[in-house]
């Protein structure tokens, strides 16, 4: 296929901020700096260990953890398509080719310093295939109207989980690999949502893209911290990933702070 970026836009600035994290040891007492997304908006609070202001004793940061939020991209389609495997296209039952991906979101809510599972909680995923192509979309490159795959959502169970199958996604021109993703509690326009990215290692990118079917799309020369949107917070959103037999899995965990 036609490596042209078929995403113009994405690069464009994102409204998020980036996280930053600043460590300093002073008497004991370590202050931490966390990006806290906040009504789909991002904003810097304080959650790491400080002193008390009653007791004196380090406080001990909260055990989830709050990432920053990046661009949408213009590729979101909301299907509403309900399910774990996301890799099959419903209208004519195709399944997308690629090393399986078990992705897992453990998605939490912040309150204080006090970190709770999230249920019911809507998380949708969308990514390009081995190709680097998305579906659902025109571009200047294909014509996927129509298609759904690598597309859906679940809802976090009791304990906050949601779980998708999906491949391990492509590249294409001017950006780094990575999978989107929404949070949002609800459907409606007054839903808290949070819209950001996941990232992997640039060794087991170039791993896997060396592969067939990926290795059809040619050599991707862009690393991470050449991607102008990773260098917003990307370092943040890198998933740390185990080799299966079938593939790789890894788990996603967020901190959101809804009020």
């Amino acid at each position: 296929m036609n490596s042209t970026n078929p995403n113009p836009n994405e690069n464009a600035s994102s409204p998020g901020l980036s996280r930053r994290t600043a460590l300093s040891l002073i008497g004991g007492a370590t202050a931490a700096v966390s990006l806290v997304g906040i009504g789909g908006k991002a904003v810097f609070e304080k959650v790491g260990l400080s002193l008390s202001e009653t007791t004196g004793q380090p406080l001990v940061p909260p055990p989830c953890v709050v990432k920053p939020q990046q661009t949408e991209g213009p590729y979101f389609v909301d299907e509403q398509l309900k399910r774990f495997d996301i890799r099959a296209d419903p209208s004519d039952g195709s399944v997308k080719e690629g090393v399986p991906l078990h992705l897992n979101f453990q998605v939490s809510q912040l309150q204080g310093d006090t970190c709770t599972p999230l249920p019911n909680a809507i998380v949708d995923i969308w990514h390009c295939d081995a190709r680097g192509v998305y579906s659902g979309v025109q571009d200047r490159s294909f014509d996927t109207r129509g298609k759904s795959f690598l597309r859906g959502y679940q809802l976090t169970d009791a304990n906050g989980m949601a779980q998708f199958l999906t491949i391990f996604p492509g590249w294409y021109q001017g950006r780094a690999t990575h999978i989107h993703f929404k949070i949002r509690t609800d459907a409606s326009e007054e839903a808290y949502e949070f819209t950001s990215q996941i990232y992997f290692d640039d060794t087991l990118n170039e791993q896997i893209h060396n592969q067939p079917p990926y290795a059809a799309q040619g050599r991707s020369t862009l690393k991470n911290d050449r991607d102008s949107i990773f260098r917003r917070g990307g370092e943040e959103l890198l998933l740390a990933l185990t080799q299966e037999e079938d593939g790789y899995a890894g788990t996603f965990e967020i901190g959101l702070q809804l009020s």
